[in-house]
């Protein structure tokens, strides 16, 4: 029985191990996703400002035959609006792989307040779509995004910009688009990211405020963002919008490749270090069971002596170890359920991180299963190969010898 109950202890401690380190660290993976994952479109469809992909020179009959070269080529005036975008959106809320459309209108503007002047970029966009879509709201430190959806002149301010300005809710700030005239909004929230160039330059109004502040009609959007319900298929689907729609697109996948990256080889170091502790525990249980077969070389050669076969001998040891494998599995799902509860209430405050209290963790069912079934798997095969020695133990050599 003790010697069952340190090789469970052992179970337990790898279980529990394997429970804390892979709970915390997907939930440390998912809060980095969501600060950039969450904010970021699946697929953005906007309108590239480049040169014509064909001069006027070379459409001249007499100068086919020569080599031309054109310096100093200007971008074609077709704006940053997308193209049709109503029936853009229309078509794309009707296709049901797609979750919703976000419309946005996004300009580089001037913030005023009194002699201050601070370059950044306004975002128009339909706040409870963003809410929804994007989960604006756990950005917001100050104010109600409802308000900013029926407000005429409400903008929300990054961080950054209000504490620069010296401004807070209720203060008035004067805006101004590039060759445009200032425009006095009034600030009703404070948003903070945790990423330092948005929240020093960024700021959110309606739809409608940021078209009157550009002086454009209501369907001018300078991106529409796309939410999939299946995120693997952005790449795919921006191609296919691309030519559908004759606009410029860019997938998830592609704009933070280095992010996931990032991502994937963390949770990689988190399994791999969790699946080393349980293995660890399993070479510690084999190490016990085999010491076992020498203690109890007596019992074993009874056994066989009054009629127990080799296999019901190799079942014996099985047990133990199965045993051992369940007992130590379910304490160590329970001690693992409880470490991740600590340390999701250990104090965890940044500026970088308002809406963060304490640390991440995931307290997603699947890792507890994983857990349970590797105790399993470990400690059956750690048993089989002292098992298999027990059971061609010759008695009449042990009880001779005795």
């Amino acid at each position: 029985m003790k010697q069952s109950l340190v090789a469970a202890t052992g179970v337990l401690f790898g279980i529990a191990s394997f429970i804390a380190l892979i709970s915390f660290m997907t939930g440390l993976n998912q809060l980095l996703d969501g600060l950039v994952m969450n904010r970021s479109p699946h697929i953005r469809i906007y309108n590239e400002i480049r040169p014509s992909d064909e001069q006027p020179i070379e459409r001249a009959g007499e100068y086919a035959e020569s080599q031309n070269f054109v310096r100093s080529v200007r971008p074609r005036e077709t704006g940053q609006a997308v193209r049709n975008s109503a029936a853009v959106i229309e078509a794309l809320r009707k296709d049901p792989r797609v979750m919703d459309v976000a419309p946005k209108v996004s300009a580089p503007v001037f913030y005023f307040s009194g002699s201050t002047q601070i370059a950044g970029q306004i975002n128009g966009v339909e706040p409870l779509i963003e809410k929804h879509l994007f989960a604006l709201q756990d950005y917001v430190m100050e104010g109600d995004l409802r308000e900013l959806k029926n407000s005429s002149n409400g903008i929300f301010l990054g961080k950054g910009i209000a504490d620069k300005m010296m401004l807070q809710c209720g203060d008035i700030i004067q805006v101004s688009a590039a060759g445009g005239d200032p425009f006095v909004l009034k600030v009703i929230g404070i948003l903070q990211f945790g990423l330092a160039d948005v929240d020093d330059s960024q700021s959110y109004t309606n739809l409608r405020t940021a078209q009157q502040l550009l002086g454009v009609s209501s369907s001018y959007f300078t991106d529409l963002q796309v939410k999939l319900h299946d995120i693997s298929l952005a790449p795919a689907l921006a191609r296919e919008y691309a030519q559908q729609f004759r606009v410029d697109t860019l997938d998830i996948q592609t704009a933070n490749a280095q992010f996931e990256t990032g991502t994937t080889v963390r949770t990689i170091i988190s399994y791999a270090v969790g699946i080393t502790l349980l293995i660890v525990a399993g070479f510690g249980i084999y190490n016990i069971l085999n010491m076992l077969i020498y203690e109890k070389m007596d019992s074993i050669a009874i056994l066989k002596a009054t009629g127990f076969s080799g296999s019901d001998v190799q079942r014996i040891f099985l047990s133990i170890s199965t045993m051992i494998g369940v007992s130590g599995g379910i304490a160590g799902l329970v001690v693992g359920y409880g470490l991740s509860a600590v340390i999701d209430q250990v104090p965890f405050e940044t500026q970088a991180l308002p809406t963060i209290r304490t640390f991440p963790v995931n307290y997603n069912m699947t890792y507890y299963i994983i857990g349970m079934l590797f105790s399993l798997v470990t400690t059956y095969i750690a048993g089989i190969f002292p098992a298999r020695k027990a059971a061609r133990i010759d008695p009449v050599i042990i009880i001779r010898g005795k």
